[in-house]
Protein backbone atom coordinates (compact mmCIF):
# COMPACT_ATOMS: atom_id res chain seq x y z
CA UNK A 1 0.00 0.00 0.00
CA UNK A 2 1.12 3.40 -0.55
CA UNK A 3 1.80 5.07 2.45
CA UNK A 4 2.90 8.77 3.46
CA UNK A 5 3.99 9.53 -0.22
CA UNK A 6 5.98 6.66 -0.83
CA UNK A 7 5.78 5.71 -4.56
CA UNK A 8 3.99 2.23 -4.90
CA UNK A 9 6.67 -0.21 -5.73
CA UNK A 10 4.57 -3.18 -7.02
CA UNK A 11 1.93 -3.40 -9.50
CA UNK A 12 -1.14 -3.60 -6.70
CA UNK A 13 -0.13 -0.41 -5.14
CA UNK A 14 0.07 1.30 -8.47
CA UNK A 15 -3.81 0.25 -9.32
CA UNK A 16 -4.55 1.40 -6.22
CA UNK A 17 -4.00 4.98 -7.38
CA UNK A 18 -6.20 7.21 -9.24
CA UNK A 19 -3.89 8.06 -12.11
CA UNK A 20 -2.88 4.55 -12.37
CA UNK A 21 -2.83 5.09 -16.48
CA UNK A 22 -0.55 8.20 -16.24
CA UNK A 23 1.97 6.92 -14.32
CA UNK A 24 4.64 4.13 -15.70
CA UNK A 25 3.04 1.39 -14.06
CA UNK A 26 0.91 0.37 -17.42
CA UNK A 27 4.05 0.59 -19.34
CA UNK A 28 6.27 -1.59 -16.76
CA UNK A 29 3.25 -4.48 -16.75
CA UNK A 30 2.93 -4.53 -20.25
CA UNK A 31 6.60 -4.83 -20.61
CA UNK A 32 6.87 -7.29 -18.12
CA UNK A 33 4.52 -9.45 -19.92
CA UNK A 34 6.15 -9.22 -23.19
CA UNK A 35 9.29 -10.33 -21.37
CA UNK A 36 7.45 -13.66 -19.78
CA UNK A 37 6.58 -14.54 -22.75
CA UNK A 38 9.91 -14.47 -24.91
CA UNK A 39 11.45 -16.22 -21.55
CA UNK A 40 8.14 -18.69 -21.31
CA UNK A 41 8.33 -19.46 -25.21
CA UNK A 42 12.11 -20.46 -25.15
CA UNK A 43 11.58 -22.46 -22.27
CA UNK A 44 8.43 -23.78 -23.85
CA UNK A 45 11.15 -24.99 -26.74
CA UNK A 46 13.64 -26.53 -24.18
CA UNK A 47 10.98 -27.95 -21.90
CA UNK A 48 8.91 -29.33 -25.09
CA UNK A 49 11.80 -31.87 -26.46
CA UNK A 50 11.52 -33.23 -22.38
CA UNK A 51 8.22 -34.02 -23.40
CA UNK A 52 8.78 -35.60 -27.11
CA UNK A 53 8.11 -39.28 -25.76
CA UNK A 54 4.52 -38.03 -24.03
CA UNK A 55 4.16 -36.47 -27.46
CA UNK A 56 4.55 -39.66 -29.47
CA UNK A 57 2.80 -41.47 -27.10
CA UNK A 58 -0.37 -39.18 -27.63
CA UNK A 59 0.16 -39.18 -31.71
CA UNK A 60 -0.02 -43.51 -31.39
CA UNK A 61 -3.38 -42.71 -28.93
CA UNK A 62 -4.85 -40.61 -31.66
CA UNK A 63 -3.80 -43.30 -34.67
CA UNK A 64 -5.07 -46.10 -31.90
CA UNK A 65 -8.77 -44.43 -31.64
CA UNK A 66 -8.73 -44.33 -35.63
CA UNK A 67 -8.18 -47.61 -36.16
CA UNK A 68 -4.34 -46.61 -37.98
CA UNK A 69 -2.49 -48.58 -35.61
CA UNK A 70 -2.62 -51.08 -32.26
CA UNK A 71 -1.28 -49.46 -28.79
CA UNK A 72 1.36 -51.51 -27.22
CA UNK A 73 0.77 -51.55 -23.40
CA UNK A 74 4.87 -51.18 -22.78
CA UNK A 75 4.47 -47.64 -24.58
CA UNK A 76 1.71 -46.15 -21.84
CA UNK A 77 4.13 -47.02 -19.40
CA UNK A 78 7.80 -46.77 -20.81
CA UNK A 79 7.35 -43.20 -22.60
CA UNK A 80 5.45 -41.27 -19.60
CA UNK A 81 7.99 -42.31 -16.96
CA UNK A 82 10.55 -41.23 -19.54
CA UNK A 83 9.15 -37.96 -20.41
CA UNK A 84 8.90 -37.55 -16.45
CA UNK A 85 12.30 -39.05 -15.97
CA UNK A 86 14.05 -36.07 -18.38
CA UNK A 87 12.11 -33.55 -16.81
CA UNK A 88 12.61 -34.46 -13.08
CA UNK A 89 17.04 -35.09 -14.28
CA UNK A 90 17.00 -31.79 -16.81
CA UNK A 91 14.44 -29.54 -15.65
CA UNK A 92 16.45 -28.33 -12.46
CA UNK A 93 19.15 -27.72 -14.58
CA UNK A 94 17.08 -25.41 -16.93
CA UNK A 95 15.30 -23.79 -14.14
CA UNK A 96 18.73 -22.45 -12.49
CA UNK A 97 19.36 -19.87 -15.87
CA UNK A 98 15.38 -19.10 -16.15
CA UNK A 99 15.53 -18.59 -12.58
CA UNK A 100 18.18 -15.76 -13.26
CA UNK A 101 16.30 -14.12 -16.04
CA UNK A 102 12.84 -14.24 -14.37
CA UNK A 103 14.88 -12.29 -11.14
CA UNK A 104 15.93 -9.68 -13.52
CA UNK A 105 12.45 -9.50 -15.35
CA UNK A 106 10.48 -9.12 -12.10
CA UNK A 107 12.61 -6.21 -11.08
CA UNK A 108 10.28 -4.26 -13.74
CA UNK A 109 7.18 -5.00 -11.96
CA UNK A 110 8.66 -5.47 -7.77
CA UNK A 111 11.64 -4.90 -5.93
CA UNK A 112 14.79 -6.91 -6.43
CA UNK A 113 14.37 -10.65 -5.40
CA UNK A 114 17.34 -12.51 -3.72
CA UNK A 115 18.05 -16.12 -3.88
CA UNK A 116 18.03 -18.15 -1.95
CA UNK A 117 20.70 -20.88 -2.80
CA UNK A 118 23.12 -23.21 -0.71
CA UNK A 119 26.72 -22.49 -1.68
CA UNK A 120 27.53 -25.37 -3.80
CA UNK A 121 30.75 -27.61 -3.08
CA UNK A 122 33.69 -27.78 -5.13
CA UNK A 123 33.52 -30.46 -8.02
CA UNK A 124 31.31 -31.49 -10.34
CA UNK A 125 29.46 -34.36 -8.36
CA UNK A 126 29.81 -32.35 -5.58
CA UNK A 127 27.90 -28.78 -7.24
CA UNK A 128 25.17 -31.12 -8.68
CA UNK A 129 24.61 -33.39 -5.43
CA UNK A 130 24.08 -29.56 -3.69
CA UNK A 131 21.80 -28.36 -6.31
CA UNK A 132 19.53 -31.71 -6.48
CA UNK A 133 19.52 -31.38 -3.14
CA UNK A 134 18.47 -27.88 -2.89
CA UNK A 135 14.83 -26.89 -1.64
CA UNK A 136 15.47 -23.92 -3.75
CA UNK A 137 16.19 -25.36 -7.17
CA UNK A 138 12.84 -27.35 -6.79
CA UNK A 139 11.13 -24.38 -6.03
CA UNK A 140 12.81 -23.25 -9.07
CA UNK A 141 11.68 -25.82 -11.26
CA UNK A 142 8.32 -25.32 -10.13
CA UNK A 143 8.27 -21.73 -11.19
CA UNK A 144 9.44 -22.92 -14.49
CA UNK A 145 6.61 -25.64 -15.34
CA UNK A 146 4.23 -22.54 -13.98
CA UNK A 147 5.91 -20.06 -16.44
CA UNK A 148 5.59 -22.68 -19.33
CA UNK A 149 2.43 -23.51 -18.88
CA UNK A 150 0.80 -20.76 -16.98
CA UNK A 151 2.41 -17.11 -16.90
CA UNK A 152 3.04 -17.01 -21.48
CA UNK A 153 0.09 -18.51 -21.49
CA UNK A 154 -1.53 -15.32 -19.59
CA UNK A 155 0.68 -12.49 -20.93
CA UNK A 156 0.08 -14.01 -24.64
CA UNK A 157 -3.81 -13.87 -24.07
CA UNK A 158 -3.01 -10.28 -22.66
CA UNK A 159 -0.82 -8.98 -25.05
CA UNK A 160 -2.87 -10.47 -28.39
CA UNK A 161 -6.52 -10.73 -27.18
CA UNK A 162 -6.20 -7.47 -25.10
CA UNK A 163 -3.70 -5.29 -27.06
CA UNK A 164 -3.20 -6.30 -30.68
CA UNK A 165 -6.80 -7.75 -30.95
CA UNK A 166 -8.36 -3.92 -29.11
CA UNK A 167 -5.78 -2.45 -31.75
CA UNK A 168 -7.09 -4.18 -34.93
CA UNK A 169 -10.60 -3.50 -33.51
CA UNK A 170 -10.26 0.44 -32.99
CA UNK A 171 -8.57 0.47 -36.61
CA UNK A 172 -11.03 -1.57 -38.34
CA UNK A 173 -12.67 1.17 -40.48
CA UNK A 174 -9.01 2.60 -42.07
CA UNK A 175 -8.87 -1.85 -42.22
CA UNK A 176 -11.58 -1.52 -44.27
CA UNK A 177 -11.84 1.38 -46.08
CA UNK A 178 -8.70 0.48 -47.90
CA UNK A 179 -9.97 -2.68 -48.94
CA UNK A 180 -8.54 -5.05 -46.10
CA UNK A 181 -12.08 -6.98 -45.14
CA UNK A 182 -11.86 -7.89 -41.54
CA UNK A 183 -12.58 -11.45 -40.06
CA UNK A 184 -14.85 -12.07 -37.01
CA UNK A 185 -15.93 -15.15 -35.78
CA UNK A 186 -16.02 -16.45 -39.15
CA UNK A 187 -17.69 -13.56 -40.27
CA UNK A 188 -16.32 -10.45 -42.74
CA UNK A 189 -16.71 -6.67 -42.17
CA UNK A 190 -16.51 -5.50 -45.08
CA UNK A 191 -18.34 -1.94 -44.77
CA UNK A 192 -17.05 1.12 -42.66
CA UNK A 193 -20.34 1.67 -40.98
CA UNK A 194 -20.16 -1.84 -39.32
CA UNK A 195 -16.68 -1.70 -38.52
CA UNK A 196 -17.26 1.59 -36.94
CA UNK A 197 -19.13 -0.57 -34.24
CA UNK A 198 -16.18 -2.30 -33.39
CA UNK A 199 -13.89 1.18 -32.37
CA UNK A 200 -15.48 0.91 -28.98
CA UNK A 201 -15.36 -2.82 -28.45
CA UNK A 202 -11.58 -2.19 -29.22
CA UNK A 203 -11.16 1.30 -27.22
CA UNK A 204 -12.81 -0.57 -24.47
CA UNK A 205 -9.87 -3.46 -24.67
CA UNK A 206 -7.41 -1.43 -25.11
CA UNK A 207 -8.04 0.90 -22.10
CA UNK A 208 -8.40 -2.37 -20.12
CA UNK A 209 -5.16 -4.12 -21.35
CA UNK A 210 -3.02 -1.89 -18.62
CA UNK A 211 -5.00 -3.15 -16.03
CA UNK A 212 -5.01 -6.82 -16.73
CA UNK A 213 -1.35 -6.48 -17.14
CA UNK A 214 -1.31 -4.95 -14.11
CA UNK A 215 -3.03 -7.25 -12.11
CA UNK A 216 -0.73 -10.53 -14.32
CA UNK A 217 2.41 -8.73 -13.45
CA UNK A 218 1.40 -8.74 -9.82
CA UNK A 219 0.26 -12.26 -9.56
CA UNK A 220 3.80 -13.04 -11.47
CA UNK A 221 5.49 -11.01 -9.16
CA UNK A 222 3.92 -12.56 -6.05
CA UNK A 223 4.97 -16.27 -6.84
CA UNK A 224 8.58 -15.09 -7.74
CA UNK A 225 8.94 -13.80 -5.02
CA UNK A 226 7.88 -17.00 -3.20
CA UNK A 227 9.32 -19.67 -5.44
CA UNK A 228 12.36 -17.74 -6.42
CA UNK A 229 13.61 -16.06 -3.64
CA UNK A 230 15.08 -17.48 -0.53
CA UNK A 231 12.61 -19.01 2.04
CA UNK A 232 11.58 -16.88 5.12
CA UNK A 233 13.25 -19.80 7.30
CA UNK A 234 16.10 -19.99 5.25
CA UNK A 235 16.38 -16.07 5.31
CA UNK A 236 16.90 -16.38 9.06
CA UNK A 237 18.75 -19.58 9.57
CA UNK A 238 21.53 -17.24 6.71
CA UNK A 239 20.81 -14.03 9.84
CA UNK A 240 21.03 -16.78 12.52
CA UNK A 241 24.09 -17.79 11.47
CA UNK A 242 25.77 -14.20 10.74
CA UNK A 243 25.04 -13.28 14.46
CA UNK A 244 26.84 -16.63 15.72
CA UNK A 245 29.68 -15.68 13.78
CA UNK A 246 29.74 -12.33 14.98
CA UNK A 247 29.43 -12.97 18.16
CA UNK A 248 32.23 -15.39 17.93
CA UNK A 249 33.97 -13.12 16.63
CA UNK A 250 33.75 -11.04 19.89
CA UNK A 251 34.38 -13.77 21.76
CA UNK A 252 37.80 -14.55 20.10
CA UNK A 253 38.48 -10.66 19.89
CA UNK A 254 37.41 -10.43 23.93
CA UNK A 255 39.78 -13.91 24.74
CA UNK A 256 42.39 -11.50 23.24
CA UNK A 257 41.98 -8.97 24.77
CA UNK A 258 42.13 -10.19 27.96
CA UNK A 259 45.02 -12.31 27.70
CA UNK A 260 46.82 -8.80 26.52
CA UNK A 261 45.39 -7.33 29.43
CA UNK A 262 46.51 -9.72 31.70
CA UNK A 263 49.97 -10.10 30.11
CA UNK A 264 50.65 -6.04 30.56
CA UNK A 265 49.38 -6.46 34.28
CA UNK A 266 51.96 -8.92 35.24
CA UNK A 267 54.81 -7.92 33.05
CA UNK A 268 54.22 -4.06 33.63
CA UNK A 269 52.36 -2.68 36.55
CA UNK A 270 53.08 -5.99 38.67
CA UNK A 271 56.84 -5.55 38.11
CA UNK A 272 56.71 -1.72 38.89
CA UNK A 273 54.84 -2.81 42.05
CA UNK A 274 57.24 -5.41 43.16
CA UNK A 275 60.15 -3.12 42.63
CA UNK A 276 58.26 -0.18 44.54
CA UNK A 277 58.04 -3.03 47.60
CA UNK A 278 61.92 -3.58 47.39
CA UNK A 279 62.71 0.16 47.25
CA UNK A 280 60.14 1.02 50.15
CA UNK A 281 61.40 -1.74 52.32
CA UNK A 282 65.21 -0.66 51.84
CA UNK A 283 64.13 2.89 52.86
CA UNK A 284 62.59 1.36 55.89
CA UNK A 285 65.98 -0.56 56.37
CA UNK A 286 67.65 3.07 55.73
CA UNK A 287 65.20 4.96 58.24
CA UNK A 288 65.74 5.48 62.24
CA UNK A 289 64.28 2.92 64.19
CA UNK A 290 61.06 4.32 65.93
CA UNK A 291 60.69 7.06 64.07
CA UNK A 292 57.88 8.52 62.38
CA UNK A 293 59.36 8.21 58.70
CA UNK A 294 59.84 4.55 59.70
CA UNK A 295 56.39 3.93 60.60
CA UNK A 296 55.24 5.33 57.33
CA UNK A 297 57.46 3.56 55.22
CA UNK A 298 56.32 0.29 56.59
CA UNK A 299 52.15 1.43 56.42
CA UNK A 300 53.18 2.07 52.63
CA UNK A 301 55.24 -0.86 52.17
CA UNK A 302 52.97 -3.17 53.50
CA UNK A 303 49.96 -1.52 51.75
CA UNK A 304 51.88 -1.91 48.48
CA UNK A 305 52.49 -5.63 49.32
CA UNK A 306 48.61 -6.05 49.47
CA UNK A 307 47.94 -4.02 46.25
CA UNK A 308 50.26 -6.77 45.05
CA UNK A 309 48.14 -9.66 46.19
CA UNK A 310 44.71 -7.36 45.22
CA UNK A 311 46.82 -7.31 41.87
CA UNK A 312 47.44 -10.80 41.63
CA UNK A 313 44.03 -12.02 42.37
CA UNK A 314 42.62 -9.75 39.38
CA UNK A 315 45.19 -11.00 37.38
CA UNK A 316 44.25 -14.36 37.74
CA UNK A 317 40.48 -13.70 37.69
CA UNK A 318 41.17 -12.37 33.98
CA UNK A 319 43.28 -15.15 32.95
CA UNK A 320 45.43 -17.39 35.02
CA UNK A 321 49.00 -17.30 34.27
CA UNK A 322 49.41 -21.40 35.46
CA UNK A 323 46.75 -22.06 32.77
CA UNK A 324 48.39 -20.33 30.01
CA UNK A 325 51.82 -21.58 30.80
CA UNK A 326 50.80 -25.31 31.76
CA UNK A 327 47.41 -26.21 31.01
CA UNK A 328 43.63 -27.19 32.41
CA UNK A 329 45.71 -29.97 34.40
CA UNK A 330 47.46 -27.83 36.63
CA UNK A 331 45.01 -24.34 36.77
CA UNK A 332 42.27 -26.76 37.93
CA UNK A 333 43.69 -27.62 41.37
CA UNK A 334 44.74 -24.52 42.48
CA UNK A 335 40.89 -23.18 41.33
CA UNK A 336 39.50 -25.88 43.52
CA UNK A 337 41.96 -24.76 46.71
CA UNK A 338 40.67 -21.40 46.47
CA UNK A 339 36.99 -22.48 47.02
CA UNK A 340 35.22 -22.21 50.06
CA UNK A 341 33.18 -25.83 50.03
CA UNK A 342 35.64 -29.11 49.99
CA UNK A 343 36.05 -29.84 46.29
CA UNK A 344 36.81 -33.42 45.25
CA UNK A 345 38.93 -32.76 41.88
CA UNK A 346 39.97 -35.74 38.91
CA UNK A 347 41.10 -35.13 36.04
CA UNK A 348 41.86 -37.32 33.27
CA UNK A 349 43.74 -35.55 30.37
CA UNK A 350 46.21 -37.67 28.56
CA UNK A 351 47.09 -34.75 26.10
CA UNK A 352 46.60 -30.62 26.41
CA UNK A 353 43.50 -29.13 24.93
CA UNK A 354 43.27 -26.45 22.49
CA UNK A 355 43.81 -22.88 24.37
CA UNK A 356 40.21 -21.49 23.57
CA UNK A 357 38.71 -25.02 25.17
CA UNK A 358 41.11 -24.65 27.83
CA UNK A 359 39.72 -21.61 28.74
CA UNK A 360 36.25 -22.17 28.34
CA UNK A 361 36.53 -25.05 30.80
CA UNK A 362 38.16 -23.69 33.27
CA UNK A 363 36.36 -20.60 33.67
CA UNK A 364 33.30 -22.74 33.39
CA UNK A 365 34.17 -24.77 36.12
CA UNK A 366 34.84 -21.19 38.12
CA UNK A 367 31.30 -19.66 37.95
CA UNK A 368 29.76 -23.33 38.64
CA UNK A 369 32.09 -23.51 41.51
CA UNK A 370 30.91 -20.21 42.26
CA UNK A 371 27.47 -20.67 42.16
CA UNK A 372 27.08 -23.53 44.26
CA UNK A 373 28.77 -21.57 47.20
CA UNK A 374 26.56 -17.76 46.61
CA UNK A 375 23.22 -20.32 45.52
CA UNK A 376 23.06 -23.04 47.72
CA UNK A 377 23.99 -24.88 51.25
CA UNK A 378 26.29 -27.64 49.23
CA UNK A 379 28.81 -29.37 51.88
CA UNK A 380 30.83 -30.90 49.31
CA UNK A 381 31.77 -30.97 45.44
CA UNK A 382 33.24 -33.28 42.95
CA UNK A 383 34.80 -32.02 39.42
CA UNK A 384 35.35 -34.02 37.14
CA UNK A 385 37.06 -33.69 33.67
CA UNK A 386 37.56 -36.16 30.88
CA UNK A 387 37.70 -36.57 27.58
CA UNK A 388 35.07 -38.35 25.44
CA UNK A 389 36.30 -39.14 22.10
CA UNK A 390 36.49 -35.79 20.35
CA UNK A 391 34.52 -34.19 23.25
CA UNK A 392 36.23 -32.39 26.15
CA UNK A 393 33.63 -33.10 29.26
CA UNK A 394 33.59 -31.27 32.61
CA UNK A 395 30.57 -32.38 35.16
CA UNK A 396 30.64 -30.46 38.45
CA UNK A 397 28.35 -32.16 40.95
CA UNK A 398 26.78 -30.76 44.13
CA UNK A 399 25.36 -32.24 47.27
CA UNK A 400 23.17 -29.59 47.68
CA UNK A 401 18.91 -29.08 47.75
CA UNK A 402 18.69 -28.89 43.96
CA UNK A 403 15.74 -27.00 42.40
CA UNK A 404 18.41 -24.80 40.46
CA UNK A 405 16.89 -22.43 37.66
CA UNK A 406 18.76 -20.41 34.94
CA UNK A 407 16.29 -17.92 34.84
CA UNK A 408 16.50 -16.87 38.54
CA UNK A 409 19.74 -15.12 38.07
CA UNK A 410 22.11 -17.67 39.18
CA UNK A 411 24.49 -16.58 36.20
CA UNK A 412 23.89 -20.43 34.64
CA UNK A 413 22.30 -18.64 31.00
CA UNK A 414 25.63 -16.71 30.78
CA UNK A 415 27.83 -20.24 31.53
CA UNK A 416 25.79 -21.76 28.76
CA UNK A 417 26.22 -18.99 26.06
CA UNK A 418 29.69 -18.89 27.07
CA UNK A 419 30.06 -22.91 26.24
CA UNK A 420 27.68 -22.54 22.69
CA UNK A 421 29.83 -20.25 21.28
CA UNK A 422 32.36 -22.67 20.73
CA UNK A 423 29.67 -25.27 19.59
CA UNK A 424 29.39 -27.16 22.62
CA UNK A 425 26.40 -27.31 24.84
CA UNK A 426 25.35 -27.06 28.63
CA UNK A 427 23.24 -29.76 30.66
CA UNK A 428 21.78 -29.01 34.15
CA UNK A 429 20.07 -31.76 36.02
CA UNK A 430 18.64 -30.43 39.40
CA UNK A 431 15.92 -32.16 40.82
CA UNK A 432 14.26 -30.90 43.84
CA UNK A 433 16.29 -31.97 47.20
CA UNK A 434 19.72 -32.60 45.32
CA UNK A 435 22.10 -33.22 43.82
CA UNK A 436 22.37 -30.92 41.25
CA UNK A 437 24.74 -31.58 38.44
CA UNK A 438 26.08 -29.79 35.40
CA UNK A 439 27.86 -31.35 32.42
CA UNK A 440 29.53 -29.20 30.15
CA UNK A 441 30.96 -30.40 26.49
CA UNK A 442 32.99 -29.20 24.80
CA UNK A 443 33.96 -29.94 20.41
CA UNK A 444 38.22 -30.65 21.80
CA UNK A 445 39.19 -29.39 18.52
CA UNK A 446 41.39 -26.12 16.99
CA UNK A 447 38.91 -24.29 15.82
CA UNK A 448 38.44 -21.40 16.64
CA UNK A 449 34.66 -19.93 18.06
CA UNK A 450 34.59 -17.50 14.86
CA UNK A 451 35.93 -20.54 12.41
CA UNK A 452 33.01 -23.12 13.89
CA UNK A 453 29.91 -21.44 11.39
Amino acid sequence: MNTQGRPPQTPLEALRQRRFLYTRWPWRSLASAGAALVVGGVAVSVVGLMLVPLIILGEIVIEARQGIVEIELWLVIVLPLLSLGLLLALGPLLALPVAVVERWRLRLVHPPIRPGHRAPRPGLWSGLRTRYTDPTTWREFAYLLLLCFVIAPLSYLVLFALVVYGAVLLGAPILVAVGEPLALNQRQVTDVPTALLLVPVGAVLLLASPYAAAVGAHVNAVLGRNLLGGEPAETLRAELVEVTRSRARLVDAFEAERRRIERDLHDGAQQRLVALVIQLGLARMDAPAGSRVEETLASAHEQTKELISAMQEIIHGIHPQLLADQGLAAALPELVERSAIPVALSVDLVERPPSHVESTVYFAAAEALANVAKHTQARRIAVAVHREGETLVLEVTDDGPGGADPGQGTGLTGLADRITVIGGRMLLSSPAGGPTRIRVETPCNHTLPSELF
